[in-house]
């Protein structure tokens, strides 16, 4: 009745219809996976326009002034006065502040360039 053939490709048949409907149905559950974070990105999204939204709002000048105003005795802000601003060139330069390093460390450091062949303070060969 059936050769040995026909008995093999039934099978090729039957394994490669399996292996489709594997297939599709993983290439469903990754579609379905990537539609669910296209929706999460997109709520993130407008949750970020609506925070900076929210945030423009809420340092507007003329409402950080009256909020300055309102609290004026406890934060104490002052305006700026015009002779505390001044140049760069005005500005005094300072010296860098090195402090000498103590004498045992001067005496561990000339021995180690000392045994490394480096020279320290005088000329050796």
């Amino acid at each position: 009745m059936f050769r040995t053939t026909d008995i093999v490709l039934i099978a090729v048949m039957v394994s490669a219809a399996a292996f489709t409907y594997k297939t599709k149905h993983e290439a469903e559950d990754q579609l379905t996976a990537v539609r669910k974070l296209q929706k999460q990105i997109q709520l993130e999204e407008e949750t970020i326009d609506l925070l900076e939204a929210d945030w423009s709002l809420l340092t507007q000048p003329s409402r950080l002034q009256k909020l300055a105003n309102a609290y004026q005795e406890q934060l104490e802000l002052e305006p700026i006065e015009a002779e505390r601003i001044v140049d760069i060139d005005d500005i005094p330069n300072k010296p860098p502040q090195i402090e000498p390093p103590d004498g045992e460390a001067i005496a561990r450091t000339e021995e180690r360039g000392t045994d490394r062949g480096i020279i320290t303070g005088s000329t050796t060969r």
